[in-house]
């Protein structure tokens, strides 16, 4: 049954508002957690679970990592639950001149911010990776990078957090929020209404329509993303695999119209390999489609030929939170006290989740934050005029 008070209540139960149910519980804070649907049938369920450092762009956003990563190092144990956490090391594959004159500037920058990274040639590449092709220049590796399985990290969060006195409700659509002399009062959903002074938005691609219920603008909209999932096989791949191109047209866009913005790779635990995946305008609907998947499939085969021979025996298309900078945002709101933003993550949710709830937790707690909030306010998109 629905409280009719919460300390907090969070809206949106993937793998964000779980880590921030967590990490309040870790506060003493016990939350509510409000689902529209079920947990994890958002991006966390419909993504992959590559914690990349070498994708991350030097500044804010890769120290953000690191902490991050740091973090997962000990997660499986502290939440009593498998997440299938593995240290494999990454590959950053490298098919053009192009691509490898972007990746040396991207390399230089990355050693400076402290990431273990080198660049390999096409031989050194396919050592560490046998499947990759004859035909990649080659690629950049770095030790740290890691994989994890989103879905199972998801219910580990809540899972600890219910322990703590956190209760979860799904299939509970929140369709109002109801303020009072600028702060939050409660939260209105169609079982009922919890008092609150405290709304944590963490509702991904959704943020924006939960921001409406308080007329308040978040750039935040839908990215859809397809991936493929073959049949389980023997171990495959040995590392995690990324497309330089995803970073590369950081540096050159027209990277980007040349041939689209590249692939991921990963095998999971199970034995199967999931390939993404594309970055679409499609507003809100989830649906794969035939022009996706042959571009993707195509794309694959390119670097990773003896795929050709496996059966795919799905595809799925979740919706990344896109925001115009590609920093997520995360913090409290000038114009409505206890608001607090966290969405915006794109395809870093799965990376940041752990760093990200520990944030907006200590940030209710009132206790120092691991970072500031600074770069990360919603107010950065529409600043205040200056007389």
């Amino acid at each position: 049954m629905l409280p009719r008070h919460a300390d907090v209540v969070i809206i949106g139960a993937g793998v964000i508002g779980a880590a921030v149910a967590y990490y309040l519980g870790q506060e003493k804070i016990r939350a509510v957690v409000l689902e529209k649907e079920q947990v994890g049938s958002g991006s966390s369920g419909a993504c992959e679970g590559l914690l990349l450092l070498q994708s991350k762009k030097p500044g804010i956003h890769l120290e953000m990592a690191i902490e991050s990563l740091r973090r997962f190092q000990t997660l499986s144990r502290e939440l009593e639950n498998p997440i299938e956490f593995e240290n494999k090391g990454g590959l950053v594959v490298i098919e053009s001149e192009e691509e490898l004159a972007a990746m040396q500037q991207f390399v230089e920058k990355q050693k400076k911010h402290g990431i273990d990274i080198s660049l390999l040639s096409q031989a050194q590449a396919r050592q560490k990776e046998p499947a990759l092709s004859e035909k990649i220049v080659g690629a950049t590796f770095s030790p740290r990078d890691s994989q994890v399985n989103p879905i199972l990290l998801t219910r580990a969060f809540l899972h600890a957090a219910q322990k703590t006195g956190t209760t979860v409700f799904a299939d509970t659509p929140v369709h109002g929020i109801e303020s009072a002399h600028g702060r939050v009062a409660a939260v209105l959903t169609e079982k009922g209404r919890v008092a609150t002074s405290v709304v944590v938005n963490a509702t991904g691609a959704s943020a924006a329509a939960i921001g409406g219920m308080v007329n308040l603008p978040i750039p935040i909209k839908p990215r859809r993303g397809q991936v493929l999932v073959t049949e389980a096989v023997a171990p495959m791949l040995q590392r995690c695999i990324l497309s330089a191109r995803y970073i590369a047209v950081k540096f050159d866009p027209g990277l980007a119209a040349a041939g689209g913005v590249g692939f991921a790779v990963e095998q999971t635990a199970s034995g199967n390999i999931l390939i993404g995946s594309t970055r679409e305008f499609a507003g809100f609907d989830r649906r794969t489609t035939y022009e996706g998947i042959y571009r993707i499939a195509s794309r694959i085969l390119r670097v990773i030929p003896g795929l050709k021979n496996l059966l795919v025996i799905r595809a799925f298309a979740g919706l990344r939170p896109y925001t115009p900078d590609g920093l997520p945002i995360l913090g409290k709101v000038e114009s409505l006290d206890g608001f607090i933003m966290a969405a915006g993550h794109e395809g870093d949710g799965i990376t940041l989740a752990p760093i990200t709830g520990e944030m907006i937790a200590r940030l209710v707690a009132g206790s120092k934050p691991p970072f500031a909030f600074d770069e990360f306010r919603l107010e950065r998109f529409n600043p205040p005029a200056i007389n």
